[in-house]
């Protein structure tokens, strides 16, 4: 997989599943365009990318609820690059929170986990149009798959919608020669469950009893996620749209 004199777009790149698509693209001569809320995590992972072929990121600071900066995602993009080929829908989060806790953190979630995701694509879709580009939408088994030991109502409701979201997209964009898929990851080892409330020790040791509930006897790293994000947005996956890749483990057997 080559992607020279491509330029991908990755939201929620400043670490995860995010930074470890970033360095993967790296690797395969992509020009980048990282964006994140961390501006020093990105720097970080900006760093580690430029090794790999010598190609400068671009780094763009954004909160993805805020529709100028998701604006901006894409002025600051084209006035560097001139087009965009891929776009990695990858930023978003989850809390804990169900029915009785009211509409606020259902509206938080679905700001960041679908609104901007709308928007953005939405501006970037010209630019794809032109270069034939294609969408990879960051999404999770919880679009199909209840969380029984978490209440994530509005997490689920937002990644559910996402799914959809791709496949009426990729509907939409596929006259035009636009793919757009979208990758379900199972339990993944990241900083999200810290992100949602939870302390490193309570993280870890969710973790462990997520090891031993996987059939395959483990959780996913962000590193195989990357793996089927580059994949996707790659020429070997040019008959492949509207479609939605789990990668769980085993998760959703069980």
């Amino acid at each position: 997989m080559d992607f020279l004199n491509k330029v991908v777009v990755i939201t929620g790149a400043s670490s995860g599943i995010g930074a470890a698509t970033a360095e993967l693209f790296s690797k395969q001569s992509a020009s980048l365009v990282l964006v994140g809320r961390n501006e020093t995590s990105l720097r970080d992972v900006a760093a580690k990318c430029e090794t790999a072929k010598g190609i400068k990121p671009l780094i763009v600071k954004a909160e993805l609820s805020n529709d100028d900066d998701v604006k901006n995602i894409v002025a600051q993009t084209i006035e560097r690059f001139g087009r965009i080929d891929v776009l990695v829908n990858n930023a978003g989060f989850g809390c804990e929170a169900g029915i009785r806790d009211g509409i606020e953190p259902y509206d938080r979630i679905m700001a960041t986990n679908m609104r901007a995701v709308y928007l953005l694509t939405s501006l970037a879709t010209p630019h794809l149009v032109k270069s034939k580009g294609n969408i990879v939408n960051v999404s999770s088994v919880a679009a199909f798959r209840v969380i029984k030991d978490l209440d994530f109502l509005p997490y689920c409701i937002s990644k559910a919608a996402l799914d959809q979201f791709t496949k009426c997209v990729a509907v939409e964009l596929a006259k035009d020669g636009v793919r757009v898929n979208s990758v379900n990851p199972g339990a993944t080892r990241t900083k999200f469950v810290q992100a949602a409330g939870y302390t490193k020790e309570q993280s870890d040791e969710l973790y462990k009893i997520r090891d031993k509930k996987m059939p395959l006897g483990k959780v996913v790293e962000s590193e195989e996620v990357a793996d089927l994000i580059v994949f996707l947005a790659s020429n070997r996956a040019r008959s492949i749209t509207g479609a939605i890749h789990v990668i769980d483990n085993g998760e959703i057997l069980v």
